[in-house]
């Protein structure tokens, strides 16, 4: 039996961690800190958590969890998700991994040196649907890949504590949402971009409400990543991938289980598919668990981690800002 702490009142948890796991036999959540007690224990109330912790450091401390999960903003990623692992905790850390590449690093250095399992939280990437156009791109079926387009797009509404609108705590768009299509991208492609361009707006000084990046490739290959949580943007996510053979596009990779649509055009046999599955979520947590049981190994975090980070401080720098944190 898995134990699990949460690091935050989080209103990612629930859907993210709390419900999978209830659904599950061979793991359970514990307890949850947040900010104060008081916060804690209303939280505990609403999801059904047994047991509060009295501060971020009480949880990490307890004997009774074998898995962390930091659900916190980013500016507490590095330090709480290094101080877990030098617990002999394992980390499900959300996303985006940190604030940047080199605090990604300290952190994959530290479950290095405690031979800890560390993850990042990049939903998507374990459930069924971006595993076959992971395949496909992968098979050669679309012959030599040329370029991978990537977008993801949702009105992220400002108000005055928003974290998202944050500078401090590692707000803005390409944080939030443009984390994704630069992981999309990079993982598609196989190796790290070099960043050839970057545009973004701001709505309020270094907090970036849209960004659009262009990148290249060692092999050759180009693409782009696109992303804006502007007022009265509608929801729109997406992957194209051209190769010399055909193209591939997904609709919707970042909640397939919500729907989405593969289409491929290979020597001009149009063919579209789905990959049906349980949520995004649920795929997470079985395979936080498979990689905690020995059963395979992390698709994300590590070098794949710092990579990511490393992309998105290039592309702030490309666009005239700084990455956060530095």
């Amino acid at each position: 039996m898995i134990r699990i702490g949460i690091l935050g009142a989080a209103k990612i948890a629930p859907p993210a961690l709390i419900n999978p796991a209830r659904l599950r036999d061979d793991c359970e959540i514990v307890a949850v800190a947040a900010r104060d007690s008081a916060r804690a224990r209303a939280y505990a109330t609403e999801n059904t958590i047994p047991d509060i912790a009295d501060s971020y450091e009480a949880l990490i401390a307890r004997d009774d969890i074998d898995l962390i999960y930091n659900a916190l903003p980013p500016h507490r990623h590095a330090d709480l998700t290094i101080a877990a692992l030098e617990a002999g905790k394992a980390v499900l850390c959300e996303k985006p991994f940190a604030m940047n590449a080199i605090e990604a690093a300290r952190m994959t250095d530290a479950a290095q040196r405690t031979g800890r399992v560390l993850i990042e939280a990049f939903h998507y990437r374990f459930h069924p649907a971006f595993q076959r156009v992971f395949d496909i791109a992968r098979s050669g079926r679309l012959g030599t890949i040329r370029r991978v387009d990537a977008a993801f797009d949702v009105t992220i509404p400002y108000r005055p504590g928003e974290l998202r609108h944050t500078l401090e705590v590692g707000g803005g768009a390409l944080m939030d949402l443009g984390c994704y299509p630069v992981h999309w991208v990079r993982t598609l492609v196989g190796t790290e971009p070099e960043i050839v361009s970057a545009t973004a707006h701001c709505d309020r000084p270094g907090v970036d409400t849209s960004m659009a990046a262009e990148l290249s490739f060692p092999g050759g290959e180009t693409g782009s990543i696109h992303t804006t949580m502007a007022p009265d943007t509608k929801f729109d996510a997406w992957i194209r991938v051209e190769g010399s053979l055909g193209q591939l596009e997904i609709k919707n990779p970042i909640h397939p289980h919500r729907g989405h649509m593969i289409t491929t055009t290979i020597d001009g046999d149009n063919r579209t598919l789905t990959a049906p599955g349980q949520t995004t979520y649920d795929h997470q947590l079985a395979h936080v668990l498979d990689v905690l049981a020995g059963r395979t190994h992390a698709l994300t975090g590590g070098r794949d981690a710092v990579g990511n980070m490393a992309a998105i401080d290039a592309i702030y720098r490309a666009a005239g800002l700084l990455p956060r944190g530095l």
